[in-house]
């Protein structure tokens, strides 16, 4: 099974999808890592909440040593960083875990929302 890292920066909260405005880009990234749950290992980090993780992670260290905070987020798959400074597309996700990127649309209430902005 695939596993996917993501190290996202400073947020609120784990997905920074809270509070009275949301990005619409980190609503998408939540959607499609929740809807890839079945078909990867999805572990993803806030340095907020979570900064241990950004310094056991060599990788992560060296990278943040390096380009500094600007280079988050940080998406790994395996154990190679694959994305440096922004969040992966629906299809680059649908790639790395051989789904299709319409696997990765939300539905509600008897229609479907298509987040396939990227």
């Amino acid at each position: 099974m695939t596993s996917i890292k993501m190290y996202d920066p400073s947020m609120c909260c784990s997905t920074g999808v809270c509070g009275p405005t949301t990005d619409p880009e980190l609503t998408r990234v939540a959607t499609a890592l929740y809807m890839l749950q079945d078909k990867a290992e999805i572990e993803r980090y806030n340095l907020s909440a979570e900064p241990q993780a950004f310094i056991e992670n060599k990788d992560v260290q060296q990278i943040l040593q390096k380009e500094g905070v600007d280079a988050l987020p940080l998406t790994f798959v395996g154990n190679e960083c694959r994305l440096k400074g922004r969040y992966p597309s629906n299809a680059e996700l649908a790639e790395w875990t051989d789904t299709v990127p319409e696997a990765l649309k939300e539905k509600k209430s008897g229609f479907t929302i298509d987040l396939m902005q990227k």
